[in-house]
This record gives structure tokens, C-alpha cells and sequence, in this order.
């Protein structure tokens, strides 16, 4: 039986800390992409990771399953572990050869508007009422309108379809494998967060091989790229998503899909000093409303806590 999600002040805390790391994890990819090919650093930075977390679930007795897991489980954790990292990953990085970063950023957030019908039929409390879906689709408006013009724009690219299909494919992954995470019975949150990295691990290492043929040898400096890419946005982001999706349900976790283009355009321009778009206020304004609309409840109850 699953418990209604619970949303609380820690709840916010952790998806405000995952949009601001995922959203200057941009700038740091396109630094690593100047020496090393998209499938390997993906495999790189996964692959790292699930050192990192092998080494800290091993140091707390390799805990998983509360009870014996059964066949179900085994196939839905194979299923997240998948569905997680390691395809959208991939089909990420085939199909932004051929499609604008823009609509990339755009079929990103569309992860919002998938997992709600989703956890309307599959996750206990979750269900899609009228004030959540307008709140939803107000933010991912403010999306559309901060990422401007590139949003919907044509590259002219032969496999143009096809790519925009493979971001659209790679935001549908992410939103099924917070649904089926929800779903798995008691577990340990290292262990879950660790294996999904390793069945990861073992997907992106042989597409990249295939793909790319071997790795490239990086210089020192992409080496501590490769590295921070591993340990904070892959492993520590990995570990606080699966404590969100756990605890405060995917729905609420998808909030995270709209700040992600909210932080990586600020923090663009105050690192490398890209111009803010003339929209950000009012996308923002957007993104914030929805936020507010879609959980107006879980807001109400969390100044109840604050107010003395």
C-alpha cells in the first residue's frame, strides 16, 4: 500500500538545491563536450557516480529491500535504473545534435505535464484535479516565453523529427521512472539511489563503446570537469531526487523541471555573461504562479508550520 506523499519545508529545501545544480550542469557539459564525445562524458559522469555511492552504501552494510523483493520489484528497479539516466541520457545527447537547445529546454519541462496523468492512474494520492493541471500548465508557459524564440524554432536538420522525438522520448523516461520509483516498496534510499547508477553504468558504457569506440584521454582539467559532473550533479542530485520522489511524490518532484531554465539563464549571465532575456521577469512571475496554483495545499500547510 502506498502512503500519500508527504511535502515538507525540506521537501522545497531539496528541489530548490536540485534546480540550481541541474541548472548550471549546462555550462559545465559544454565545457566538457570541448575534448570528450556526449556518450562517454554520460558514461563518465554515471559511472563515477555509482563509485561514489558503491563506497557509501557499502559503508552502511549494502542495505536494499526492507522484505525479499519479488520478481516485480526486481523488474521495476531494473526499469527505473534505466529509465532514469541512461536512456534519456542518450537520447538526449543524439537528438540535441540535430534540434535548438531551445526546444531541448522546452521537451525538459514537458516532464511536468507528463507525470501528471500518469500519477493520476498509478501513484496513491496524486490525483489530477483542475487547480493542479492549470498550475502546471501556467509554469510551463513561463518556460516557453523565457526560452523565447528558440522554443519552437526549426534547425532545418534531416533528422530534425526525429531528434525533437528523441527529447520528448528522453522527458517521457523521466517521467515514467518517477512514477514506477514511487511504486517500489520500502527501500533504502543510498541503496535505491546506488543501483539505479550502476544498472545506468552498465547501459551507457556499452552505447558509448558502440557509438564512439574508445574514450579519448582528457587533460587535467576536464578530468575535474568529468569529476564534478560524477559526484554533484549525478550522484548527490541522484540521492536528494530519490528522497523527493520517495517522500513528497513525482508530481511534486517535476516542479523541479520548470526553476532548471530559470537558473541555468541566470547563472549564465552572472559567470559568463550572457545577456538576460527581456522575458525573465515575466516567465518567472509565471513559473512562481504555478507553482503557487498547482500546490496551493502543500504551500498553505507549510507557513502554517512557520507562522508562530
Amino acid at each position: 500500500m502506498q502512503e500519500t506523499p508527504q511535502i515538507t519545508p525540506a521537501s522545497w529545501l531539496m528541489i530548490a538545491l536540485l534546480a540550481f545544480i541541474w541548472g548550471g550542469t549546462f555550462m559545465v557539459t559544454q565545457i566538457a563536450l570541448t575534448e570528450m564525445p556526449p556518450f562517454w562524458i554520460a558514461a563518465s559522469r554515471v559511472s563515477l557516480a555509482a563509485i561514489v555511492m558503491v563506497a557509501i552504501w557499502g559503508a552502511r552494510g549494502f542495505r536494499l529491500f526492507s522484505s525479499a523483493p519479488t520478481r516485480n520489484d526486481i523488474t521495476a528497479l531494473l526499469i527505473v535504473g534505466a529509465a532514469s539516466s541512461a536512456i534519456p541520457f542518450s537520447l538526449l545527447a543524439w537528438g540535441q545534435q540535430y534540434v535548438t537547445s531551445g526546444f531541448a529546454g522546452v521537451s525538459m519541462a514537458a516532464t511536468a505535464l507528463i507525470i501528471l496523468p500518469l500519477a493520476h492512474f498509478f501513484v496513491a494520492g496524486e490525483r489530477m484535479s483542475l487547480r493542479r493541471t492549470l498550475g502546471f500548465a501556467v509554469g510551463f508557459s513561463g518556460v516557453v516565453i523565457l526560452i523565447g524564440g528558440q522554443a519552437f524554432e526549426s534547425t532545418g536538420a534531416a533528422f530534425e523529427t526525429a531528434g525533437r522525438l528523441a527529447c520528448l522520448g528522453a522527458a517521457s523516461c523521466y517521467a515514467i521512472s518517477s512514477i514506477v520509483m514511487r511504486r517500489l516498496p520500502k527501500i533504502d534510499a543510498i541503496g535505491l539511489a546506488t543501483v539505479l547508477l550502476l544498472i545506468a553504468s552498465c547501459i551507457t558504457i556499452p552505447l558509448a563503446l558502440a557509438v564512439e569506440g574508445l574514450p579519448p584521454i582528457p587533460s587535467a582539467k576536464i578530468i575535474g570537469v568529468l569529476a564534478f559532473l560524477g559526484l554533484v550533479p549525478t550522484a548527490a542530485a541522484n540521492f536528494l531526487r530519490v528522497l523527493v520522489v520517495r517522500s513528497a511524490g513525482p508530481v511534486f518532484m517535476s516542479l523541479v523541471n520548470y526553476q532548471v531554465p530559470v537558473w541555468s539563464i541566470c547563472l549564465g549571465a552572472l559567470i559568463l555573461s550572457e545577456p538576460l532575456p527581456p522575458s525573465l521577469i515575466w516567465s518567472l512571475a509565471l513559473i512562481l504562479a504555478g507553482v503557487a496554483v498547482s500546490q496551493f495545499g502543500a504551500l498553505k500547510r507549510l507557513f502554517a508550520q512557520t507562522t508562530p
